[in-house]
């Protein structure tokens, strides 16, 4: 039997949208108020999902205390209360759009599980606005 579960996670950080090749007056007419000097921040809200086999032992797909120490190791003490442009390196030359920062995130969640999962990330940057990605494409 295959299941799908799922954990949330918060963290809060501050981010600027901003194309270093363009000119400030470009970034503003793209990107609006979200690349004025000063960033602005975000609390938001994440749920990662596991689709895979029911083990018949466990009766888990995953272990989801396992996967809670990932999220907190790999995404919220790398984000919270951080700016993304300036404390994340990688995001030093990729601008931190939300489409860019589910992608980081899939990636570093995907290292530390099996091949076996079917891995999504959802992110939530704000209750209106967010972004999914299973790593498709």
């Amino acid at each position: 039997m295959i299941a799908t579960i799922s954990r949330k996670g918060y963290f809060s950080a501050a981010h600027r949208l901003y194309n270093n090749h363009w000119d400030y007056r470009k970034n503003i007419e793209i990107f609006g108020k979200c690349a004025h000097l000063n960033y602005h921040g975000h609390n938001y809200e994440y749920i990662v999902s596991l689709t895979g086999l029911v083990n018949p032992e466990t009766g888990f797909v995953f272990n989801l205390q396992k996967l809670k120490h990932i999220l907190s190791d790999e995404i919220e003490k790398l984000f919270d209360h951080k700016n993304i442009n300036l404390d994340i390196k990688e995001f030093a030359s990729i601008n931190p759009t939300i489409e860019n920062i589910v992608i980081f995130m899939w990636n570093k969640i995907n290292r530390r599980i099996s091949p076996n999962f079917n891995l999504k990330v959802t992110l939530y940057e704000t209750k209106n606005n967010f972004v999914e990605y299973d790593g498709k494409f």
